[in-house]
């Protein structure tokens, strides 16, 4: 399949089209796919200036997150008392580690969410989180558009040479959607006391609370 495919306008849509895509894939939690496709996608050839299409996608999908950061950090008070108290372990957890944890989910492309969601029911430091995640979105942008741009699209190619509908991968990308939504709920429904009653006992400790 070719890319062209998958973003038949993206010549033509240009960086209003990146600025889109990649805002919007990165607001719907866990499929930020699509934007990484089509950030190699125009960083190939000579068309577009590479540094305007890295602080593009980078600037973008940080508003993004914080947007789904900031849900997470109301939404905390819908959960219930009793959850609250048997993620507080877990909590402590995240904010000690919140910054590293922040930068690494953003400069790699795992499912960021699974770190971002946790963080703001961890209520972290707003400010932390938006230097840490706008950090990691630089150096993941500049990493997907140079080694596009050099090494053209033959990295991602071959996962993509079998396929004949474009609408398998969206389908797929769903799936993978609904799939790591389903790991976010069990996330809370853990009892973390335990768990990290055996792997970090110090999160148990109520001294240990950070107000960062």
């Amino acid at each position: 399949m070719d890319f062209s495919a998958i973003f038949p306008i993206a010549p033509e849509v240009g960086y209003i089209g990146l600025t889109l895509v990649s805002f919007l894939g990165s607001l719907i939690p866990f499929v930020p796919i699509p934007s990484f496709l089509l950030l190699a996608t125009m960083s190939v050839g000579e068309q577009f200036n590479l540094h305007v299409l890295a602080i593009i996608s980078a600037v973008t999908a940080t508003a993004a997150k914080v947007i789904v950061f900031s849900i997470s950090y109301q939404g905390r008070r819908i959960i219930s008392e009793k959850s609250r108290k048997r993620m507080r372990p877990f909590e402590r957890l995240v904010k000690r580690y919140g910054g590293g944890a922040a930068f690494f989910a953003a400069a790699t492309p795992i499912p960021d969410d699974l770190i971002y969601v946790p963080l703001g029911l961890a209520k972290y430091n707003p400010k932390r989180f938006f230097i840490a995640t706008l950090t990691g979105k630089l150096v993941l942008s500049y990493a997907i558009v140079f080694i596009s741009h050099y090494m053209g699209l033959s990295l991602v190619e071959p996962f993509l040479e079998d396929i004949e509908d474009v609408n398998t991968i969206y389908i797929g990308i769903i799936i993978f959607g609904a799939i790591m939504t389903s790991v976010v709920i069990l996330l809370l429904k853990l009892d973390w006391q335990k768990i990290m009653g055996r792997l970090a006992p110090w999160t148990l400790d109520e001294n240990n609370e950070n107000n960062d």
